[in-house]
């Protein structure tokens, strides 16, 4: 099948009225007979060795059923890939949030009260917050026990050159090489830039519910991942993965953060202990300070250039705050492979990135929508920028010269990259003269699908009667829904014929959960092989049931890209510093659209993701201490914050999904926040190398910049 099959009736989605009535369920909506609460005491200081714990209040307080340590469960680490995390602490502490101990009681309220009654003794250790610095010589060493940490895959993993470093990547060309390239060069620019930390701004925080009926260990959970979480939980437990079943049906948002399971572990613990089914629901304070924010990152970019303005060499040195754990991250080099993506929309011959991750007394990192890229999108298109300004050149023109891909629009005339470059110029006017503070900026990049696995079964019921098992998470994106459109393309019946069933681990086929953009390329695609098989039976023998089971796999990212770019005009108050975007455009290559409303719910979504990092979002840490306590303070982008957006798709050439589907969970927000920087710069003169765009750092820039009198 090819992709002119059409989906242009906007999709219906098909668990929404379950949401607008209040009839789906959450996992914090979850209250079975018998339920107990939990409440977890933190560290209130960011690197101590724990000399006493004294629980004995708490476990006289009225309505407790189970107050557990560190000494109680053992040395019980977990994490996606490096298990370095103690699910309760029992010797140091690391970061200020830390959980030391757990309470179950009949009430919140109860387990709260616990909690404050436990007394714990720290002696304080010396505490390192910078990465550059906790890489020096003469640094704190985090983690000495390292060389016995174990990763999810069995063993151990090799200790790197430096024990404050979690993860070191180094990939391209080698030095000789890398010399010889910009040793060719005219010209060779160096830049750096910084990024903060950025919590993703789900509406659901963490939380679990878990219980015992015999040996069998049932999860209702909010991670994304099933079978994932089963797998952890088994590894980390030691309890039979086939006697744990995880269930996750409604995921009140994820932007990359559902991923990090924190309270399942502590809740498995504790029903274990009490017999009982024991929830959890993690409070906003504690979501900020300890379920693995975005990493901050310093980006320093080199690049070699001619005169002609042809991009010759570049190399990155990236380093990431990871934070006291790397237990958040699923790569098992431990680094947010988005890092390598610089310069990604560009054809540059020689190229290398190393990218590391480091400990620090602070907030463990996490992924956030596009883990890495964010980073460097805005470090690269801000150097492209600066390149030009000191050659002299337009800043689309320099990006014009170097832009990669072979990949053409329908007329041939131009690439899919040249196109979405072009469109997004034309969209803001990019010639067009401007009074001063006034500007107009732009940004393309290139962005890969994740790899991954997971299969279906579909069953014919009848001949107008079709149901498809999944054991994914529908975090909110309209898995179920795409399912559904793709099992009703192909089998060449009515959407309404078909019904789509979220099962448990314990029935369903194994899935790798959602992540990396993944899902409606691999799920999408086991749907399309399971309804491809089933319709040549159908014509074969139509005796019903008939049940067919697929899977796919998506093995490597390369295979599947595509290309966007992000223009603005803005207008700056160069007396307050505040930007104002006047005007957006979202450029996308686009395959087959298989959701209409939620691809452009997607892409709108994406931009005022990619706003907030620009303009407002960042989570401020002082000595190790989150100074947010709620999203408020967070402050989060809203609807008034949007500008005029102009959504724009281009491009016929077929994607790797089902009939040629492309992805675009991450794409929308990558290009935003360099955009608004190249724009604020034409607009003022003054340039910004630091995220978040804020008032106040555009005003002392433009003060700083004006002559003295």
């Amino acid at each position: 099948m090819t992709a002119a099959v059409p989906f242009a009736q906007p999709e219906v989605r098909h668990e929404g009225h379950l949401k607008v009535t209040g009839q789906a369920r959450y996992t914090g909506d979850h209250y079975p007979d018998g339920v107990l609460h939990v409440a977890c005491l933190a560290s209130p200081t960011p690197h101590a060795t724990i000399t006493r714990i004294e629980t004995r209040a708490a476990r006289e307080t009225a309505g407790v059923h189970a107050v557990l340590t560190g000494a109680d469960i053992g040395d019980v680490r977990f994490g996606r890939h490096l298990r370095d995390l103690p699910v309760l602490a029992t010797d140091r502490v690391r970061f200020i949030g830390q959980r030391v101990a757990a309470v179950a009681a009949e009430t919140r309220e109860a387990a709260e009260e616990a909690v404050r009654l436990i007394e714990v003794d720290y002696d304080d250790l010396p505490p390192v917050f910078d990465p550059r610095q906790a890489l020096t010589s003469d640094a704190p060493v985090l983690h000495p026990e390292a060389a016995g940490y174990l990763t999810m895959r069995g063993g151990t993993r090799e200790l790197l050159e430096h024990l404050n470093l979690q993860g070191d990547l180094l990939t391209g060309h080698d030095p000789e090489e890398m010399e010889r390239a910009f040793e060719a060069a005219d010209r060779v620019f160096e830049h750096t830039f910084r990024t903060p930390r950025q919590h993703q701004g789900y509406i659901e925080p963490h939380g679990a519910l878990v219980w015992f009926e015999g040996e069998v260990c049932h999860v209702i959970s909010t991670n994304k991942a099933p079978f994932t979480l089963r797998s952890h939980m088994a590894a980390v437990t030691g309890h039979p993965a086939e006697k744990i079943d995880v269930y996750n049906r409604f995921i009140g948002g994820d932007f990359g953060g559902k991923g990090f399971s924190i309270d399942e572990f502590v809740c498995f613990y504790l029903a274990r202990a009490t017999g009982r089914p024991v929830r959890s629901v993690m409070s906003y304070v504690e979501e900020l300070s300890g379920a693995g924010p975005r990493h901050a990152a310093e980006i320093t970019l080199r690049t070699g250039v001619t005169r002609t303005g042809v991009f010759v060499a570049h190399s990155a040195d990236v380093v990431f705050d990871g934070g006291a754990y790397a237990a958040g991250k699923a790569a098992a080099d431990l680094v947010p492979h988005g890092g390598l993506d610089t310069m990604s929309a560009y054809a540059v011959p020689a190229t290398r990135h190393r990218l590391r991750t480091v400990y620090t007394n602070s907030v463990p990192g996490g992924h956030m929508r596009a883990p890495g890229e964010v980073q460097a999108v805005f470090a690269g298109e801000t150097h492209v920028d600066l390149i030009a300004e000191e050659l002299g050149l337009d800043p689309l023109e320099l990006r014009r010269r170097n832009l990669r891909g072979a990949d053409r629009v329908a007329d041939g005339a131009a690439t899919v990259a040249e196109e979405v470059l072009s469109r997004a110029a034309a969209g803001v006017d990019w010639t067009a003269t401007r009074s001063p503070g006034r500007g107009v900026g732009i940004a393309v990049y290139r962005r890969k699908g994740g790899a991954g696995r997971g299969g279906v079964v579909l069953r014919a019921l009848d001949a107008d009667r079709f149901e498809v098992v999944t054991g994914a998470a529908d975090q909110g994106s309209g898995t179920v829904t795409m399912i559904a459109r793709v099992a009703a393309a192909a089998l060449g019946v009515d959407e309404s014929c078909i019904e789509v069933i979220q099962q448990p681990t314990a029935v369903a086929m194994f899935d790798q959960g959602a992540g990396a953009s993944r899902v409606t390329r691999v799920l999408g695609a086991a749907t399309l092989l399971a309804a491809t098989d089933l319709r040549k039976m159908l014509a074969e023998a139509p005796r019903f049931p008939i049940e067919v089971a697929r899977e796919a796999e998506a093995p490597r990212a390369e295979d599947s890209h595509a290309f966007g770019a992000v223009s603005v005009e803005v207008e700056v108050d160069v007396e307050t510093g505040q930007i104002t975007v006047l005007s957006a455009v979202l450029v996308a290559d686009t395959g087959t659209v298989i959701n209409p409303l939620s691809h452009r719910g997607q892409l709108e979504g994406g931009f005022a993701f990619g706003l907030g990092a620009a303009l407002m979002e960042e989570l401020p840490v002082e000595d190790g201490q989150v100074l947010a306590g709620s999203l408020g303070d967070y402050k989060l982008p809203t609807a008034p914050d949007m500008p005029p957006l102009t959504v724009v798709n281009v491009g016929d050439t077929e994607g790797t999904g089902p009939f040629g589907a492309k992805p675009v969970g991450e794409f929308g927000n990558l290009g935003v926040a360099p955009a608004i920087g190249n724009a604020v710069a034409r607009a003022t003169g003054v340039r910004l190398r630091q995220l978040p765009l804020s008032a106040e750092a555009v005003y002392r820039a433009v003060t700083e910049a004006r002559p003295q009198e």
